[in-house]
């Protein structure tokens, strides 16, 4: 046995089955958030930005290129997006190759960082978590714009994601549709009357049996969770952190109002209001006039969604449907998890949307 190299450099990849050498380039950038300094979580304002750009195409590329904008879902991060399964090709190989080939015009793809020791922010300004919907649109965008050979403008920009992060990708360009253009929503979080109520009632579950029913209880143990039990730990702080950007306390920053009694497991009318506010279903028809903009809109869900997101797509699509905006949806077979195969051809859609013909 001899030895090949010693702390290998990314020119080094062994090849399959360990990586599959990119086409384009991955920028692995590091920024630091004006926006985000001082946030009421104390969350870093220096952030992981990924843009991965097509063969061939480099910081002085002559041609305007559209940008398609990629976040995640709850408790994401980004460096997930390199990581491997078993046979399968990651999220940024799968997105190289299809940039690579003559199925696609050339577009800049921009993986953006919004988590919160929360486990997420829902893509949205709130007084619990911080302003990353700000942070995105009004300081990543322009960033992008300034760096790389993107158009600069909302008619050439796309956004998408999976779960919270379809979530984003739905109200984000309602709410500015000075920004994006399209979209695409994979089991984006909607119809909360029907998806949340499980995930509620596991949630007054756990804390009745591991933490008293009390959310000061979970939050005084929960730095000791070695390991993170996503069962344990995971469906309670995402109760409460979508809380914190759905119904913050308006007089704790940082804090949240949820929408239950963890003791008697009751609703709480007013606070579900608020959730209902944000509810993409509920949302769509004060922001007809930006969705009627969109120059591409498409949904998908898996037909056996544990958390029932593909009566969510079917419910969002019925409003565009009666608001009279143009947009696709496909229902497949498959569940919430192991969809990552769904992204290039949704992303592939908006590119050719967004391309100069």
């Amino acid at each position: 046995m001899r030895l090949i190299h010693e702390n290998p450099s990314p020119d080094d990849e062994l090849g399959r089955p360990w990586s599959r050498p990119l086409a384009g380039t991955l920028d692995r950038l590091v920024v630091e958030s004006d926006l985000l300094a001082d946030n009421p979580l104390g969350d870093p304002a220096r952030r992981p930005l990924y843009v991965l750009r097509p063969p061939g195409v480099e910081l002085d590329h002559p041609r305007p290129l559209p940008a398609i904008f990629v976040i995640q879902g709850y408790t994401g991060q980004l460096d997930m997006w390199t990581s491997r399964s078993a046979f399968e090709p990651t999220f940024v190989e799968r997105m190289d190759a299809m940039l690579a080939s003559e199925e696609c015009p050339d577009a800049i793809v921009v993986m953006v960082d919004c988590w919160t020791s929360y486990g997420g922010s829902q893509f949205l300004d709130s007084t619990g978590t911080g302003r990353y919907q700000s942070y995105l649109c009004d300081e990543v965008v322009p960033f992008i714009d300034e760096r790389y050979p993107t158009a600069g403008d909302r008619d050439h920009r796309g956004i998408t994601g999976k779960s919270s992060g379809g979530y984003g990708a739905m109200v984000v360009p309602m709410m500015r549709p000075d920004v994006f253009s399209a979209l695409a929503s994979h089991a984006g979080d909607s119809l909360f009357e029907l998806s949340m109520p499980p995930s509620i009632a596991a949630t007054i579950r756990t804390l009745r049996d591991r933490y008293e029913s009390s959310y000061d209880v979970f939050f005084e143990r929960l730095p000791e969770a070695d390991p993170f039990d996503f069962g344990h730990h995971g469906g309670p702080l995402e109760m409460y952190g979508y809380a914190a950007c759905y119904s913050p306390d308006p007089d704790r920053p940082g804090k949240a109002l949820v929408p239950f009694d963890p003791v008697s497991g009751r609703m709480i009318p007013d606070v579900w209001d608020l959730w209902l506010e944000h509810d993409p279903v509920v949302m769509a028809p004060g922001h007809a006039d930006a969705l009627r903009s969109m120059r591409r809109i498409h949904l998908d869900a898996g037909k056996g969604d544990e958390y029932f997101l593909d009566l969510g797509a079917q419910a969002f699509a019925g409003q565009l449907d009666r608001l009279g905006v143009d947009h696709s949806l496909e229902l497949f077979e498959g569940k919430h998890g192991g969809i990552t195969y769904r992204y290039p051809g949704a992303i592939r859609e908006l590119i050719l949307a967004l391309a100069d013909q």
